[in-house]
Parts: C-alpha cells; sequence; structure tokens
C-alpha cells in the first residue's frame, strides 16, 4: 500500500503527463440505493450505520430552517471512493470524513461525499455534516410537520432525509443521541431517555440517547410550549407523555390509560422491548397517528374532538403501542415487509377492541374478507404491495397493508390454532427484536412452529391475486368489482 502523501504525488505526475489525453476520472456524482423494490433510490451501499449525533438549534420560528450537524459513525462493508448519504431540503456547509475536509455534490435525493482517499472495507468512517434542516414547504409525512406551537417530526415511509443526512432506509438501524437547543420557555424531547439538559443565556440544550437501535423513519423530536407527564408502567418502566401546556389536565384521563394499554400487550406477546414509553401529542392535522420509537406520535384532536367513541380511540393507542414490538424492535427488512408491520398493528388493535368493548373480532374480519378482493386489486397483495402513487409516498398505506394484512394473521390462526400462534407471535418479537427480518422469516418461523410446512398457505394468502377460502368459514365471500370496459 503507498503511503497517502506518496500517493498524492503520484496521482498529481499522472495528471500532468496525460495533460492531453482524456482522462480516467470517477464517475460523475449519482444517486443509488439499496434496491428496495417499492424505493429504489432509498438507502445506500457500502457502510453500515452503527451511530447518529444529531443537534439540531431552533431559534423559535417552525418557518426559518434550523441550524444543525449530523454526526454518523459507520462500518465500511466495501471500499468507497465515494460514500452517498440521502439527503435533502437542507443546505450542506461542510463535510468532514474521518476529521479530514470532504468535497461533496448533490445528485437527487443523495448527498455524494468524496473523501480524500478512499475507506476500506473494514474499516470506520466518520461523517460530520454541517447542513440546515427546513420545516418550510413539507406536508404531513415528509419530515418536520409544523404544530401551532413549534414542531414535530413524520419520517414515514421516506422522510427522515428530508431532516437530517441518514442511511434512510429501515434495513440500515443504528443507535441516535440528539441534542437540541431552542429557547427555554419551549421543551425540546426526543426518542429515548434524557441524558443532559443546560441552560446557557436564553436557550436550553437537551439531549436523548436511545438504549437500542432505531430505523431512521422512526425517529422523534418534538419542541413546543409541551408539559411533559411521568408515571411508572409495568415492572417500573418509565413512561413519559409529552402534551401540549395547556392542555395537561384535558388529557390525563387518555394519558393514564397508558400503562393498562402496556400490560395488555405484554399480555399478549411478551416484555416491552424498549427503555421507555409514551405518547406524544400534537396541535396540528397529519391525517394519521405515527409510532415513532419510545413515543408515539398522536394528532390532539383525536382525544379532544370527541368525534370517535372511546373504545375505538384506545384501540388506536393500543395500534401505535404495538408497533414498538411489530416494526420498531423487529423492523422490515425491504418496505414490501410492511405487512409485517401494519397487520400485526391492526391485529392487536382488533383484539383489544374485542376484549375490551365487545367489538366482535371475526365480524370485522368477515367484513375484511368481503373487501379483501378489492383492496388487493387496488393495492396488490399484502406481500407484494404496488409502489406508492408518484409524488405520494404515503400512498403505501392503503387498506390492504392493514386489515388486509390482519385477515392473514386470522387465516393463519385458524390454521395452526390459537395456542401455536400465540407461541409463533412470543418467538417473532423475541428472536428477531432490536433486528430485521423478512416475510421469509416469518414464513419459516411459523412453518418450524406448526411443525408443517406453510409455504402453500403464504404463497396463497400472501401474493395472490385473489383472496383463498378462509379455514373455518367456507361460506364467507370476497367479490372484487369488475374494473370498467375500456371503449
Amino acid at each position: 500500500m503507498l503511503h497517502t502523501s506518496r500517493r498524492r504525488l503520484r496521482a498529481a505526475l499522472l495528471a500532468a503527463a496525460s495533460a492531453t489525453l482524456v482522462a480516467a476520472a470517477l464517475p460523475s456524482p449519482a444517486p443509488l440505493g439499496i434496491g428496495d423494490p417499492l424505493f429504489p433510490h432509498l438507502g445506500n451501499p457500502g457502510y453500515d450505520v452503527l451511530a447518529y449525533d444529531i443537534a439540531f438549534t431552533y431559534g423559535g420560528s417552525n418557518s426559518k430552517p434550523l441550524d444543525a450537524v449530523t454526526k454518523i459513525d459507520a462500518r465500511v462493508t466495501r471500499r468507497l471512493d465515494s460514500v452517498n448519504l440521502d439527503f435533502t431540503h437542507g443546505t450542506v456547509r461542510t463535510v468532514e470524513v474521518n476529521g479530514l475536509p470532504a468535497e461533496f455534490a448533490t445528485a437527487g435525493e443523495d448527498l455524494v461525499v468524496t473523501p480524500p482517499d478512499a475507506v476500506e472495507e473494514g474499516s470506520r468512517l466518520r461523517i460530520t455534516v454541517t447542513h440546515t434542516s427546513d420545516p418550510r414547504g413539507t406536508k404531513g409525512g415528509e419530515g418536520w410537520v409544523r404544530t401551532s406551537d413549534g414542531l414535530v417530526m413524520a419520517n414515514q415511509a421516506d422522510a427522515a432525509h428530508r431532516v437530517f443526512p441518514s442511511n434512510d432506509h429501515p434495513a440500515d438501524k443504528a443507535y441516535f443521541t440528539f441534542r437540541i437547543t431552542a429557547p427555554s420557555e419551549l421543551t425540546a424531547v426526543a426518542n429515548g431517555v434524557r441524558t443532559a439538559k443546560a441552560q446557557a443565556g436564553s436557550t436550553t440544550t437537551w439531549a436523548y440517547r436511545t438504549s437500542h437501535p432505531m430505523a431512521t423513519e422512526l425517529a422523534q423530536v418534538s419542541i413546543g410550549r409541551s408539559a411533559v407527564v411521568r408515571r411508572v408502567g409495568p415492572h417500573g418502566l418509565p413512561v413519559r407523555d409529552v402534551v401540549p401546556a395547556a392542555d395537561r389536565t384535558k388529557l390525563e384521563p387518555w394519558l393514564s390509560k397508558t400503562p393498562g394499554h402496556l400490560e395488555w400487550m405484554e399480555q399478549q406477546v411478551g416484555p416491552y422491548p424498549f427503555e421507555t414509553y409514551g405518547v406524544l401529542i400534537a396541535d396540528a392535522d397529519t391525517g394519521y397517528e405515527l409510532e415513532t420509537q419510545t413515543l408515539s406520535l398522536f394528532e390532539r384532536s383525536i382525544f379532544t374532538s370527541g368525534a370517535y367513541p372511546e373504545w375505538y380511540v384506545e384501540s388506536i393507542m393500543v395500534h401505535e403501542l404495538a408497533h414498538q414490538w411489530f416494526g420498531n424492535s423487529v423492523s422490515p427488512r425491504t418496505w414490501s415487509d410492511l405487512w409485517l408491520n401494519e397487520g400485526h398493528a391492526s391485529w392487536y388493535e382488533a383484539m383489544y377492541a374485542e376484549e375490551k368493548a365487545h367489538q366482535s373480532l371475526e365480524l370485522r374480519m368477515r367484513d375484511a374478507y368481503k373487501q379483501s378482493d378489492n383492496w388487493r386489486a387496488a393495492g396488490g397483495p399484502p406481500a407484494a404491495p404496488k409502489p406508492p402513487t408518484a409524488g405520494q409516498k404515503i400512498s403505501l398505506f392503503r387498506p390492504v397493508v392493514y386489515d388486509g394484512s390482519s385477515l392473514v394473521l386470522y387465516a393463519l390462526r385458524q390454521t395452526i390454532g390459537k395456542e401455536a400462534f400465540g407461541r409463533l407471535e412470543r418467538a417473532w418479537v423475541s428472536g428477531y427484536r432490536d433486528g430485521t427480518a423478512t416475510t421469509a422469516d416469518f414464513a419459516a418461523l411459523a412453518s418450524r412452529i406448526a411443525g408443517r410446512d406453510l409455504s402453500v398457505f403464504f404463497k396463497a394468502w400472501l401474493y395472490g391475486e385473489r383472496t383463498p377460502p378462509m379455514p373455518g368459514h367456507a361460506d364467507w365471500r370476497s367479490k372484487a368489482v369488475a374494473a370498467p370496459k375500456a371503449h
């Protein structure tokens, strides 16, 4: 191996000697991806992120860019002359690689970093990006969401890179540290547990750290006039809720339900997988609730509008809680495995509603069965979903991945029995805890626990264009509406 200084001298001499020739050059910066069938440019090859350390400075206005510094600690998995990061919607000021200034360029929604020297397979890679993080011009579900008093994050499915440079795919989970500096009259919270709080003049800096690896789409930072409400959950688990300060008393009847929800979920699938839990209630209209890790995001209106019965609101709270096991602790290897997240969360939502509010699971599944062929026609089979509509990434979250996928779990329970199904669920969340897994992994585990090959069952239920007959319910029918004929 050539010493660095000799390598640079040799490169300069070669360049001078071939001034009249067409010189070989590195490829032009281009967006890359890890080959996800639904998001082909998401994620980046050649490295595995171990940890993020992200600092935001919020000046008090949610219509102005935040100053930010993102530090990435990664392991190189193949030799790289340049490193692609997912990042857009911000201005990059400087980049360093392993302490040295690096060149950078943008290509599509990638930030392409060229270090002074190639990074070798097996080495550590430390990237520091000084940048802005811009909350303007975003819609719900596209990174920062502006609230009445500040900001929250909603990064699913591919919007974390609108907030910070990252390897923005759930296949690459990492530990996170957040440092948020904001005016002292505001409260900043993030995933994990608080590790520091320090005031300097008129601002306060808050630090939070996760104790378990996390996918970028599950990152959460909230800044606003918030109250942090603490209580104790099962086995002494710290429960932390974050709510608009003015609504703290009004929302307490809902907040007090979380320890019971945790106990119920642990009865179903085993110990809660993280260091803390709570709900984050934001005064914003997003059109959805979101399972950001350890701190699920909810719209204020679902609790205050009076538009929904109590049992329904509780079941939605359980839905997001169930995701902490299904989707957060056990994350999808590809976005086509999304049914494992949403199907399971919808399943436990429905089970809770049946047990606590006498809302029949069987009737819900029968209704889903009636609509299932239409859902498959519109969105694809559960494990082979159609790509999201162009420009509407959130459209990936169609009915087929919710009750259409819970229906698969119902059929599986009908096939292998309640006892084996319960063992499967517990084995799934314990065996793949803090990792990623695929549909094939779930099918293989189900076959092992059932003691028989279930590949035919899963092929039909997860990949078929039409819904198979429901075991134990030969009278159930699903009829797709015929598409209109072309004229």
